[in-house]
């Protein structure tokens, strides 16, 4: 794996649906009361957190409003994240419960819809920020919230035309809308693959035959995660396997946040695509001995890329 750079890049992350996250852990050894912690919470916010921890500034762009959005916009900034706030009526929060020792959901609230004026707004703070960022990361939502597909394409579209990079963690209509224009990385799940029509079943020659479409109409690679198998990654010029090291899960969840965010971080920092897929490989690899979504060290995560196996296949 090529030496990273010592400079901090900067990254810039759509987060379209931030979210406070309030959990309910058991008590400790010492304490006689269960624990509630409360986070920022949300792809975008996850993401960001992981390009952070990996040494990259952090500028995240996102509705936010209400008493659960003042209070994840309090606790992102507080995490070192810098903020770039438009307007929404209120985010989404869940609340879940741990202290059986699996997660419960006791309760979850949909973020209010965006109106026109708010995606307008949305739209053009993601455009100027991104312009003075080495990568910019699209999420989406599965969640309604007034978001057209074409709002992702036409942001790809004109990063690319402005010669800035892209990586894309969306699924369904939003990553076929991203798929379409020219220039970004495009991370997606196999079961994203055959849900949303890209592939017609999860095996790596149907994987394979459906990242070579999907390159034929404009990114510049595809990546497709396969939880415990290899992930692939493929260009119109090359295609490989990437394998890391087997490790017991402790919670699987933000895995694939973890890993595109390393992957901006590699591309931002210069190194090429396979280096930067590694890293991302060995940020998501580790986020699943955790118990904090989008959490990890940069050292750690450092030391175990070079235990991912990154192959060039025919």
């Amino acid at each position: 794996m090529a030496d990273e750079e010592s400079h901090d890049p900067t990254v810039c992350v759509l987060a379209l649906t931030p979210l406070l996250a309030i959990e309910i852990e058991p008590a400790g050894p010492h304490e006689t009361s269960p624990e509630v912690h409360v986070h920022p919470g949300g792809q975008g916010l996850w993401l960001a957190r992981m390009a952070y921890s990996l040494g990259a500034h952090a500028i995240v762009c996102g509705p936010f409003g209400g008493e659960t959005g003042t209070v994840a916009a309090h606790l992102a900034r507080a995490e070192h994240l810098d903020l770039r706030v438009t307007s929404t009526g209120a985010n989404g929060a869940y609340v879940h419960d741990r202290r059986s020792g699996e997660r419960t959901e006791v309760v979850a609230m949909d973020p209010f819809p965006l109106n026109r004026h708010e995606v307008d707004d949305l739209y053009g703070t993601v455009l100027v920020s991104a312009l003075d960022a080495a990568v910019t990361i699209l999420t989406g939502s599965s969640t309604a919230v007034g978001v057209p597909p074409d709002f992702f394409g036409r942001l790809a579209r004109d990063l690319h035309a402005s010669e800035r990079q892209v990586v894309a963690d969306l699924s369904g209509a939003q990553a076929r809308a991203v798929a379409q224009e020219p220039g970004a990385v495009l991370k997606i799940s196999h079961e994203e693959m055959v849900e949303g029509g890209f592939s017609s079943d999860d095996s790596e020659k149907a994987l394979r035959a459906a990242a070579d479409e999907m390159l034929a109409a404009g990114p510049r690679a595809v990546i497709v995660s396969r939880a415990e198998a290899p992930s692939l990654l493929i260009t119109r010029e090359h295609s490989y396997t990437v394998q890391s090291p087997s490790v017991t899960t402790v919670d699987h969840r933000g895995a694939g946040d973890s890993m595109t965010a390393g992957i901006a971080v590699g591309l931002a920092r210069g190194l090429d695509l396979p280096d930067a897929v590694r890293l991302g490989a060995a940020a998501g690899a580790l986020n699943v001995t955790r118990r904090g979504l989008g959490t990890g060290h940069r050292d750690q995560i450092e030391r175990f890329a070079h235990r991912v196996t990154v192959r060039e296949t025919d």
